[in-house]
């Protein structure tokens, strides 16, 4: 069974539940990649507590694939050299996720690099195929997760995804090489659509459900589902993220989840927990430039990550992607307002030796 392919206790921890961001790209003043400053991130994550990390995807931006660029199989490369090499040091093995785009063709190509380059999954992003109908899709999952492990993802359309009905995710969750599913459509119906084809196909033990919502991670990982599936009853939470919101603040993403995880056994929830949701959601509101149509998202994450010294430009791969009118001020408030959600003096400690050789 190709789930046999991943070590057993990273197997074991993504199911318990874990932070997995989702990395950037760093660029330098000449828009090329900056592979020291690469290499930082990937220690910072490591050392922030991370237990996985997600690259090629959506905050490393898809025109790495361009072949002007012709960034992807470096980038993972650099990526994954760094998780081993750090995480050596540090005892620790983070689990590798790639990005993996495009018609088929280019699908299988990506996962077998991927592969190849030591990443243990795949999050398989259907977006260039916005036409195919659910016969065309489900062939498309099958022949990528016979290649290695698949995350499945569901991504809003307002950044390139496209609404994938019931019926794809029922028989989605029945192939034998999904290991989980990123749900971020930023939209209660469409995440519920993917909880219970989960159940109805009987995969609660071998998929596991992560957040991609950024707009609602706290309430995400809170909420317990029951659904009454062929006259048994099916309980189902939201493991762990994957999220771009936590490639930035990352030490204090674990620390939420892990206060999550302690709360969810909890008979009462404290109220509490609804005002940092909401102190949270305020703040992605920022990041992702959620007033302009999520515009400035990768400029807002990188950003957050220049101030803090990780990052030497904002700079992106289009010329065009910068940060929106009015978002610098909005970033310098969420700063003031909520303190205890970033992670700027852990990140100032250790900074020189994440930089260093």
């Amino acid at each position: 069974m190709i789930q046999k392919s991943i070590d057993a206790g990273l197997l074991s921890a993504f199911r318990d539940g874990m932070v997995i961001p989702a990395m950037p790209l760093a660029l330098d003043e000449k828009r090329s990649l900056d592979e020291r400053r690469q290499r930082a991130l990937a220690r910072y994550y490591v050392d922030a507590g991370a237990g996985g990390l997600a690259v090629g995807v959506h905050s490393t931006q898809f025109e790495i694939r361009d072949e002007k660029h012709g960034l992807y199989q470096p980038v993972l490369s650099l990526v994954s050299e760094a998780l081993n090499d750090w995480g050596k040091r540090r005892g620790r093995k983070l689990l590798k996720v790639a990005g993996i785009c495009g018609g088929t063709q280019q699908a299988l190509a990506e996962a077998a690099l991927a592969k190849s380059l030591g990443y243990h999954a795949g999050l398989l992003s259907l977006s260039a195929l916005k036409e195919a109908g659910v016969d065309e899709l489900i062939r498309h999952a099958t022949l990528v997760s016979e290649v290695f492990p698949v995350i499945g993802f569901y991504l809003q359309p307002s950044v390139g995804g496209r609404v994938l009905p019931f019926s794809f995710w029922r028989r989605f969750a029945e192939l034998p090489g999904v290991i989980g599913i990123k749900m971020a459509p930023f939209n209660r119906y469409q995440t519920f659509d993917v909880v219970r084809a989960v159940a109805e196909a009987g995969a609660e033990d071998r998929i596991t459900l992560y957040t991609g919502n950024d707009d609602n991670i706290v309430v995400d990982l809170l909420t317990q589902w029951n659904l009454r599936v062929g006259g048994r009853q099916v309980r189902l939470r939201v493991k762990g993220g994957l999220l771009g919101h936590w490639c930035v603040w990352t030490r204090r993403a674990v620390e939420l989840l892990s206060e999550i995880k302690a709360a969810r056994e909890q008979s009462v929830l404290p109220a509490e927990w609804l005002t940092r949701a909401a102190e949270i959601t305020d703040s992605n509101a920022v990041l992702f430039d959620a007033a302009n149509g999520f515009a400035g998202c990768i400029p807002g994450i990188h950003e957050v990550l220049r101030r803090q010294g990780l990052l030497s430009t904002i700079l992106c791969l289009n010329p065009h992607e910068t940060l929106s009118r009015g978002q610098a001020e909005e970033l310098d408030r969420i700063q003031a307002s909520y303190p205890m959600l970033h992670d700027d003096v852990f990140v100032k400690q250790h900074l020189a030796q994440w930089l260093g050789d």
